[in-house]
């Protein structure tokens, strides 16, 4: 499948995953939910690599460890943050807050990775900024 059908699938997944996640936090902690909904992503995650008879410890060494680790960190606190953040707040306002992760992932990928920052994107950046703000504050 082409990324663009990967990427609407996640939209999906992730659209229904946060109304999911905040009703379920109306009468369990966030910890509690974190746990549950990330252990079904790490229980997935384990079937899709064994189907896909993928070596794990092939890539547990160098450069590609520290990134695998480092992501994961990266996640854990954002996620978990998130999750607190939802426990907390408004889905309405918590997600497009949280949602900004998409402008600071591609800054962060026209400074380390090399992508290209074209007029487009960077209109497209500033109109994110905006509607999250106005949304936020709305």
């Amino acid at each position: 499948m082409h990324y663009l059908g990967w990427a609407l699938i996640a939209l999906v997944g992730y659209s229904i995953f946060t109304p999911l996640a905040s009703l379920a936090m109306d009468n369990a902690p966030s910890s509690v939910v974190a746990m549950v909904a990330n252990g079904i992503l790490l229980v997935s995650a384990v079937g899709l690599t064994v189907y896909e008879n993928e070596s794990v410890t092939t890539y547990f060494g160098g450069r590609t460890a520290l990134y695998m680790v480092g992501a994961g960190v990266f996640l854990a606190v954002g996620i978990l943050a998130y999750y607190r953040a939802l426990a907390a707040g408004p889905v309405s306002i918590v997600t497009p807050v949280y949602g900004m992760f998409l402008v600071g992932s591609t800054a962060l990928s026209v400074l380390f990775l090399d992508d290209s920052l074209t007029l487009q994107k960077g209109a497209g950046i500033a109109l994110a900024v905006v509607a999250v703000y106005l949304t936020a504050t709305g």
